[in-house]
Parts: C-alpha cells; structure tokens; sequence
C-alpha cells in the first residue's frame, strides 16, 4: 500500500516542448506542461470541456528521453509524485508552485508534425 503514497497518473497533450537545462555534474532537468481534458454534460444537456495544465519535472535519463523524443501537441502517459516548493521572488513575495515529479514517461499518442 505504501507505493499508493503521493502517486499521480496523468494522460494529456504537451502545452510546449520540453525545457531542458543542464545543472552541476552534467546532470538534466527537464520542465514541461501538460494540458489534461475532461469533458461532462451539465443537466440542462449542454457539454462542457475543462482543460487543467500540470507542470511537470523530470530528473537525469528521463529528462534526456524528453529532450530527444517530445514535442508540444503530443500526447503522453506520466507517473510520478507530487512536490510542493516555495520561494521568495526579488521583490520578496512569497511564491508557491506544485509540480509532478516525473518517474516513469510513456509516448501513447502519435508523434506530433
């Protein structure tokens, strides 16, 4: 039961390419957006679609695999955990930002033109 802790599952469409910057030691990060749709019928008949964006993270060999593979429109399979951070901008406001930490990445969709 304890892999069910903090595991996230999203299946979506990427809002850009992967931004990948190499940090200390030659490792990689790689940040990207993913848009997720969910379609309903209100009761007065009427179908509504709602688009949630997700910020993802990926570390190492998987931030690699999304530098060369992914492209924004193609659609993805991720699993991960969430991660809450916050930070204080330079004019000292407090900003709070979470993200999904990508541990396994899957190409479902077909690869963008």
């Amino acid at each position: 039961m304890n892999s069910l802790r903090n595991s996230v599952r999203l299946v979506g469409h990427l809002g850009n390419n992967p931004e990948v910057k190499e940090i200390s030691g030659g490792k990689k990060v790689a940040k990207i957006s993913l848009a997720t749709n969910e379609s309903f019928r209100r009761s007065s008949g009427e179908q509504v679609s709602e688009t949630q964006w997700h910020n993802l993270v990926a570390w190492g060999k998987t931030a690699e695999i999304a530098e060369k593979y992914l492209q924004k429109g193609q659609e993805i399979c991720v699993e991960g955990r969430l991660n809450n951070r916050s930070w204080e901008d330079p004019e000292g406001n407090k900003k709070y930002a979470t993200e999904v930490v990508v541990n396994e990445l899957l190409m479902v969709g077909k690869k963008a033109s």
